[in-house]
């Protein structure tokens, strides 16, 4: 039975409908999220065989004004039809359980050392800009946001008198949840950022942000979210614009958190008891939305004692990542 399919997935997608309806499931539970996937594919995707994360993670933000249950009900059929893929014999990427349990409105993107490293060299690329103090700012703007894990308007908003550049001292003042903190820089950003303000101080003596831009403000999140945007896709030359993940500013922030608790792991701590330092340093609201983090690590950590995985399971379903 064709159903009229388009895209590369055409067969697929009515064989696990067949499947569904043989077991005694309705058909229009799952024909009209199988017609949209099918013309996204055909549309974006044309040339598509294999179920891509790039693929799964584009389909599910396509439309910018979706609600948050519908991003869930899409990743909930992405997820069935992984799972169907693979029974068959294939090897799609197979969206994580978390995820749809969890309800959240975007999936983070974790970044690997070889990636950040690409990034990070693509920023250091001062002569590539228009503005060569532009790249300065990048450069120094994203490694402070990921080596402390800053929310991105912590790093953009930071003022010259909440820096400390002799203790490497940060003081995040009146940030989300009306809350304020400390947190302290490792020597080698410290470095980073007296070089960046030496010569922030040659062009732009009396403005009060560290990081400005010529008229004496901060630099918006617009244009840091889109230069962000440029750089990974200039680290990246050979993947296709189409292929690309979707990443934001944001994603350093979870990579630092990522990279915490793997360290921890390795160094086969109790992840119970530290969960809370690591909350207060990144200014959580509460324990979950901190714990949240232990569903990116990788698969093969998963099992690892030292995690109390029966009391994570009661609180990962309820964190959402959005808040932190």
């Amino acid at each position: 039975m064709s159903r009229g399919f388009a895209s590369m997935f055409a067969g697929d997608l009515d064989r696990m409908i067949n499947l569904k309806v043989s077991l005694n499931y309705s058909e229009s539970t799952y024909l009209p999220r199988a017609r949209q996937f099918d013309m996204y594919c055909a549309e974006h995707y044309p040339k598509a065989e294999e179920l891509t994360e790039p693929l799964v993670i584009n389909w599910l933000y396509f439309e910018n004004s979706q609600s948050a249950n519908a991003i869930h009900a899409k990743a909930s059929f992405a997820r069935m039809f992984g799972n169907y893929l693979k029974a068959v014999g294939k090897e799609p990427f197979i969206l994580s359980e978390s995820f749809t349990a969890g309800r959240n409105t975007f999936i983070p993107y974790i970044f690997s050392d070889e990636e950040l490293s690409a990034l990070f060299r693509e920023a250091d690329a001062y002569e590539k800009f228009s503005n060569p103090f532009d790249g300065i700012v990048l450069s120094t703007y994203l490694r402070l946001t990921y080596t402390c894990g800053l929310r991105p308007g912590e790093g953009r908003n930071i003022k010259r008198n909440e820096i400390d550049l002799n203790t490497g001292e940060i003081r995040i003042v009146n940030t989300k949840w009306h809350k304020s903190r400390s947190v302290v820089m490792s020597d080698d950003m410290r470095n980073l950022s007296r070089k960046y303000a030496a010569l922030r101080d040659l062009a732009f003596p009396d403005s009060e942000w560290f990081f400005t831009r010529p008229g004496g403000r901060p630099y918006s999140a617009v244009w840091l979210g889109n230069q962000f945007k440029r750089l990974f896709a200039q680290s990246m030359p050979d993947v296709p614009a189409e292929l690309l993940p979707s990443v934001r500013v944001y994603d350093l922030r979870h990579r630092f958190a990522t990279a915490v608790l793997n360290r921890w792991l390795d160094e086969k701590v109790d992840i119970n008891s530290r969960i809370p330092y690591l909350q207060t340093y990144m200014g959580h609201k509460d324990f979950e939305a901190t714990a949240y983090y232990i569903h990116l690590l990788p698969e093969n950590l998963i099992k690892s004692a030292g995690v109390d995985w029966e009391n994570m399971g009661r609180l990962l379903p309820r964190a959402e990542l959005w808040e932190g």
